[in-house]
């Protein structure tokens, strides 16, 4: 455990050597946001729920179900459907009835008397945001955010079957894991630790009413295995954070921005797209690009070849795992590059394939695809941090933030 004032001496250190200012500090509403409230003074014997005070209501809590509506759930408890529609209609630009969700929580505040009428309905939306509906002198719905408890955290773990095992053993987050993950993806291998590798990690816990919400700012990390350490320094360049080691050179590597010369972007990245062919909708989860057949395509990065063959729709396809956490795939190829097989591995900008028509296609493109995590992404919305090393305009302060990182992670 550790001391509270060591803790309180490290969240200073903190703030003042990283810029906290991208990080979103969360807040709950005042009672003066709140419909009908007059005063924002709480008298200390009084419980408030969402800004609202409890004893002057009897509280019903429930979920919404599938394919409900709130307007049965009001009409039940003595709210009239005009009501309901002038609430709606004076806050149509603050929530969207639309996009309730079922099996969410909701509380009403009814009223202690032989009515027993609603006069507020509280809808969870998220962990962290609730919808106030007012149904008294002004009807209308207000957001209130819950309060988001930080708490700066450092642990360490060894591990002994995989970094996973060691971060749940130890009660951690596996959002905690994620973050890592993508910190150390161009460095470390995570599917091949060894027992006895260990990490140490300064990082910042967010919870709400007790109930964790994950990992959220990373203060510093260290990785040790193989007789050697790497360090993790956040750092802020160009205007963007991103970690460095203790050299100060960026813990990632480029990507290319496109993978080969082209004429234009003929369909993007969707959710439900038309398919040209089959003449459905369904997600489109890749960038095309028109080009004329034979143009060549480029790996964007290092990487592992896992894939080169024939899929079906997807026509001749070369997939490619750049590290633990991202990975790319070029469809709809004419033919494959030279030696690209299962196996082989590929550097930044050789060609792998080139563009083509194979599959459900109906004209020459490359369908590119971004993985991370498993997960596709949109090509053209992937923000890569800073990789070039820290400046030299920088580095008085990267100094700095080194000396504080390295002398914490070193006391535990």
């Amino acid at each position: 455990m550790i001391p509270r004032l060591k803790v309180l001496i490290i969240y200073s250190l903190i703030l003042l050597l990283f810029s906290c200012k991208n990080s979103v500090r969360e807040s709950p509403a005042s009672v003066s946001e709140l419909p009908d409230s007059t005063s924002v003074s709480k008298p200390d014997s009084t419980i408030f729920m969402y800004g609202i005070p409890t004893d002057s209501f009897d509280l019903v809590t429930g979920h919404i179900k599938r394919n409900g509506f709130l307007s049965s759930i009001l009409l039940e408890h003595g709210v009239k459907m005009e009501e309901i529609d002038m609430a709606l209609k004076n806050s149509s630009t603050v929530f969207d009835v639309r996009k309730i969700r079922s099996g969410n929580t909701y509380t009403l505040f009814c009223k202690k008397d032989s009515t027993a009428r609603a006069s507020y309905l509280v809808y969870e939306h998220d962990p962290t945001t609730c919808y106030v509906f007012s149904f008294n002198d002004s009807l209308n719905i207000t957001p209130y955010r819950k309060e988001v408890l930080h708490v700066i955290k450092y642990v360490s773990a060894t591990v002994e079957t995989s970094l996973w095992d060691a971060m749940i053993a130890g009660g951690l987050h596996p959002s905690l894991v994620g973050k890592l993950s993508d910190i150390f993806a161009w460095s470390i291998d995570f599917f091949g630790l060894q027992r006895g590798d260990s990490f140490k990690v300064i990082y910042e816990e967010r919870s709400i009413d007790e109930k964790p919400l994950g990992a959220g700012k990373i203060f510093g990390a260290q990785f040790t295995g193989s007789g050697s350490t790497i360090y993790a320094i956040p750092f802020i360049q160009d205007g963007k954070e991103s970690f460095f080691d203790g050299e100060g050179n960026s813990l990632r590597k480029a990507f290319l921005k496109a993978p080969l010369q082209y004429s234009r972007v003929s369909s993007r990245f969707s959710g439900s797209r038309m398919h040209p062919i089959l003449r459905i909708r369904r997600p489109h989860y890749g960038v095309d690009y028109a080009a004329p057949v034979g143009t060549p395509v480029m790996a964007i990065g290092d990487g592992r070849v896992t894939q080169a063959r024939v899929e079906s729709g997807s026509g001749r396809v070369v997939r490619i795992v750049h590290n633990s956490v991202y990975s790319t795939a070029y469809l709809h190829l004419s033919r494959f590059g030279a030696g690209i097989a299962p196996g082989a591995y590929v550097k930044q900008g050789d060609i792998i394939g080139y563009v083509g028509s194979s599959g459900l296609s109906t004209g020459p493109h490359l369908d590119f695809r971004f993985y991370m995590n498993g997960s596709p992404v949109d090509p053209l919305k992937v923000e890569a941090p800073p990789v070039e090393p820290v400046s030299e305009a920088g580095k008085a302060s990267f100094e700095k933030s080194k000396t504080v990182v390295l002398s914490l992670l070193d006391s535990f």
